[in-house]
């Protein structure tokens, strides 16, 4: 992920668009798209976060994701729409779904939880890589070549680094979902 996140708003309503894009760019690199061709033609690997409406006349929200991810963009895809789930949403390619009205607050967040699975998942692929690389230096030399090697040093600390960061977000995720489970223990019965 980059060090300044970038974000496309998709949605035919330009002044809801414009509204979010608002919010965000205190954080972030924000563009808007009022439809569906324009959000494809501003799609590129630097986009890291679609928000994306459902309902758009031309292309619809819909059909904008199956496109982003035929292309093989990479992006993390949030549908903010009016649009109340359906069964239809399971075989989406979207990563979150928020259901208008949206306050800003809701919004940020919902960027920085997306943005942050992104960044958790580039870790665990490096840790895995470094760990499978460790392990096979490992197996193959001796225990003063690889105490002698700046190389393999570097990769240790690496390796551990990335634990650290790997074990902390897990650590949060667990917390989030012991946060919602106590908050759906408190609702009401149907």
């Amino acid at each position: 992920m980059s060090e300044t996140l970038e974000i496309l708003v998709v949605d035919d309503e330009a002044r809801l668009a414009d509204l979010f894009a608002a919010w965000l760019e205190t954080e972030w690199v924000v563009d808007t798209a009022y439809d569906g061709d324009a959000a494809l033609e501003k799609m590129d690997d630097s986009v890291e976060v679609v928000l994306l409406d459902r309902r758009m006349p031309g292309l619809s929200g819909d059909q904008v994701l199956t496109k982003i991810r035929d292309t093989g963009y990479d992006s993390r895809v949030v549908m903010v729409t009016a649009v109340d789930p359906d069964f239809d949403i399971i075989e989406m390619g979207f990563d979150d779904y928020l259901v208008k009205p949206v306050s800003k607050d809701e919004l940020i967040e919902i960027v920085a939880e997306v943005a942050g699975r992104s960044e958790y998942e580039s870790d665990i692929r490096e840790y895995y890589a470094l760990v499978s690389k460790k392990a096979l230096l490992e197996s193959e030399k001796i225990e003063h070549e690889l105490a002698d090697n700046d190389e393999y040093q570097q990769l240790c600390e690496r390796v551990s680094e990335l634990r650290g960061r790997v074990d902390k977000t897990v650590s949060e995720m667990q917390s989030h979902d012991e946060f919602v489970g106590a908050f759906e223990d408190l609702q009401p019965e149907n």
